[in-house]
Formats: C-alpha cells, structure tokens, sequence
C-alpha cells in the first residue's frame, strides 16, 4: 500500500523534529544522573583512581625509576593481586608490592614495622640508602609518604607525621583521602585550626569516594572545630591533652616545658580577666547600693519647712572594699577558691575545672 504524498511530507516533518529535539535535549535523554555526575566531577578537587588507574601510575613510575620489564611485571602482579583483595588497602598493597623490588622501601617497611618514630628518623638521617627515599618518582615518593604519615598518627606522633604530608598535594598520592583526612589530624590535634579545617572540608567535598569512617570522623572534628578561639578555655584544655600526649610518650624536653609555659600564661590571663570583671561587677554593686542608702534616708526624714536648711544625723560614710588590691589566688581560702572555680568554670565539661584546680594548687605551692 502506497502512502500518499501529505503522508510522506508529514512523517519526514516529523523525522527531522525528532532529531532536532534529540540534538538540543540530549543531556537530558541520557538522563539526569550522568548530568548530576559530570557537575559533582566538575565540583571536586580530587578523585581517587581506580584500580587499573592505580597500576598503571605505578607502571609509569617504576619505568621513570628505570626499572626493566622483569622487574616491573612481578612488581605489578603483586600489586595487582593485593587490591583485588577484598581487604585491600591501597597504601598496604603499594608498599607491600614494590618492597621486594625497591630496597629503600624495604627498609622503610622493616624500620616502621619495629618503630614508626624510627623509621621516620630514618627518612631524613644520612644513611646514603635514606637519601634514595627523596628520589623516587612523584607517585611513589608521595604514596609511600602517606603511607607512613598515616603510621605515624595511628601511634599518636603527630608532629612527625605532619612533616611527611605537610607539603603534598593530595593527588599526588595514590590514595588522596588519606593524605587529607590524616593531615586533617594531625593539624586538629596540634591545634592549627585554619589549616585543619581547610583539609577536613575538602576531604569533605568528594564523601562518596572517602571512607564513611574518615566522613564521619571529619564531621566531628569540623564540628569540634569550628567553634574554638583563641585563649579561651577549650584552647587551654586542649593544650593541657597535648602535653600530656607528650608526656605519656616519654617526652619531657624544652618544647614540652615551652606548652606547659603557654598554659600557665594563658591561664593566668584568664583569671586576670575573671578577676576584673569580679571588680567591675564589685564597684557597680557597691554604687547601687550607696544610692539606695541614700534615698532611703531621705524619705525616712521628718518633713521640713521650705526655707529651713536639712542636716543629717549620721557620719555619711559608706562601707566600702578594698577592691584595688589583688588577692592571691593560689591562697583564696576553700570557699572563695570553689566561688573562683563555679565562675570560671560554669557550663564546661569537668575536665576544664580539674585543669583549674591542678593550676590553684600550682600557685598555691609556689609553682
């Protein structure tokens, strides 16, 4: 059967409308997650590789190092096996897979396995194989980085593990996270808030290619974070948890003593503040009340001729403090001390008025 002539007209009309909205709507035909998903791509500033991305920068490294094919291949088989574990942790399988075949990864896996702190020593001492570490191609010298940073924080060194991340940028490493949750650390426990913050929310930016456990920790310490200030009382108990951090970690040296001084200074600033703050509400008191007496001794008087001139009766003194000499306030007696403390400490978790009193008891001993 033959279509007639407006038929045939129609259906090309029809054809070529159909291709133009095809052409024009085309993002949308696809549909709107592959469009959700170029912009979150666009939005992110890191990306973590995949697998066969992960091996090939390895290849390319290894091939940069100077590495033949013989010794590149088992490398990678290694590698290749040790991420398709189901444990697979791409730091582990990186170092793992290229210690056999680079001796100065060896050694640092032998050295952090024994001792993190000394493996960290080693990295930057003069043995001639530690100077080959600083020489490895971009990829591996920054994965492997992070890879003992992340040693480092697990065994509470944070001022050494900062050093191995400090400076890297996060998509160097194959394992991008990592180098921002755990630098995130470090600057969260040191207390470099900007810094700190700066990491986590970055961190932050990519969730779904970040561990739930590194997006759950981030979120608290953002929230942790957010609300700190300087000299306050969170910054001197968090300083106090620092010191002790080093302590527990046999570490009693002149930077220790250098924390421990910033805490009395700190702390006594603030005390000098509660204290003036005590004067002020001490000399508003004292005029209210010095106003009060006064009109109540002027209604109680009997009533006067216009013309005839008032005398009072008493001294007209008032009872006054004296407010301009500093108490000492490692000698306040227990219950001004505890006054002191509910002042200072109101609405505060019970180790911020511990850490008080330890430093009361310090004044009070001549500390």
């Amino acid at each position: 059967m033959q279509l007639p002539q407006s038929a045939v007209g129609s259906s090309r009309w029809r054809a070529c409308l159909l291709v133009a909205l095809v052409s024009v709507m085309g993002a949308d035909l696809v549909g709107p997650g592959a469009a959700r998903a170029d912009v979150l791509r666009k939005e992110t500033s890191w990306q973590a590789p995949d697998s066969l991305q992960i091996v090939e920068r390895v290849r390319d490294a290894l091939m940069t190092h100077g590495l033949s094919p013989d010794q590149i291949e088992p490398c990678l088989e290694r590698l290749q096996n040790a991420l398709q574990d189901s444990d697979g942790d791409v730091l582990d399988s990186l170092v793992g897979a290229t210690a056999p075949t680079l001796p100065v990864i060896e050694r640092l896996l032998e050295l952090s396995e024994q001792d993190p702190l000394a493996a960290a020593q080693w990295v930057n001492s003069a043995d001639p194989l530690a100077a080959a570490f600083d020489q490895l191609p971009l990829t591996l010298l920054a994965s492997t980085r992070t890879w003992l940073g992340r040693e480092l924080v697990q065994a509470r060194l944070y001022d050494e593990a900062l050093p191995m991340l400090a400076d890297m940028e996060a998509t160097d490493s194959l394992d991008p996270a990592s180098v921002l949750f755990y630098r995130g650390v470090c600057r969260h426990s040191l207390l470099q808030k900007k810094e700190a913050l700066a990491d986590l929310r970055r961190l932050l930016e990519n969730e779904a290619q970040a561990p739930v456990r590194f997006v759950r920790t981030a979120q608290l310490m953002i929230a942790d974070l957010k609300p700190l200030e300087e000299d306050s009382l969170d910054e001197i108990s968090r300083l106090m948890t620092d010191v002790t951090r080093r302590l527990d970690l046999g570490r009693a040296n002149s930077e220790v003593e250098e924390r421990e001084q910033t805490i009395i200074d700190k702390l006594s600033k603030l005390i000098d503040d509660m204290e003036e703050q005590q004067r002020q509400q001490q000399q508003q008191q004292q005029q209210q009340q010095a106003a009060g007496s006064q009109g109540q001794g002027g209604s109680q008087g009997q009533p006067m001729q216009d013309s005839q001139i008032a005398g009072g009766s008493g001294q007209g003194d008032v009872d006054s403090k004296n407010i301009g000499q500093r108490d000492g306030w490692g000698n306040l007696p227990p219950a001004q001390r505890e006054e002191a403390l509910q002042q200072i400490s109101r609405d505060l978790p019970t180790h911020y008025r511990e850490a008080i009193e330890a430093y009361f008891r310090k004044l009070a001993t001549g500390g």
